[in-house]
């Protein structure tokens, strides 16, 4: 069975692209923002979350942050277009177990994944 993959972004096109590089590889869910990140998790079974930090309403490090303590097994990579180390310090200190700057090569994103299967 095909490990599973949540990836979480606002950006429909950043979805679409994520999704057409993992799926040869992984069952991938789609989510638009945070709240409907949480709700999938409530219902479906996630091995790894792809977390988009900008985004409106609630962002990927408060999306996070909820998820702490309900679905810490669950790894965490965060992507981000953002240039702050601040947002990447704050996602690792809250126990993210990777990021990736987009944009970004297919390649890394599938190395990032494996690496983090490979410690379950």
């Amino acid at each position: 069975m095909k490990k599973s993959i949540l990836v979480v972004d606002d950006d429909t096109m950043n979805l679409k692209r994520t999704q057409m590089i993992l799926a040869k590889h992984y069952s991938v869910l789609l989510a638009e923002s945070g709240k409907e990140a949480l709700d999938t998790l409530g219902s479906k079974h996630v091995d790894l979350v792809l977390l988009d930090i900008a985004m409106p309403g609630m962002n990927g490090i408060e999306t996070f942050g909820r998820m702490k303590g309900h679905y810490d097994d669950i790894p965490v990579i965060f992507l981000t277009a953002s240039g702050d180390e601040d947002d990447v310090l704050s996602a690792i200190k809250l126990g993210a177990a990777n990021y990736l700057k987009k944009p970004f090569f297919p390649q890394d994103l599938l190395q990032r994944i494996a690496k983090e299967f490979e410690k379950q």
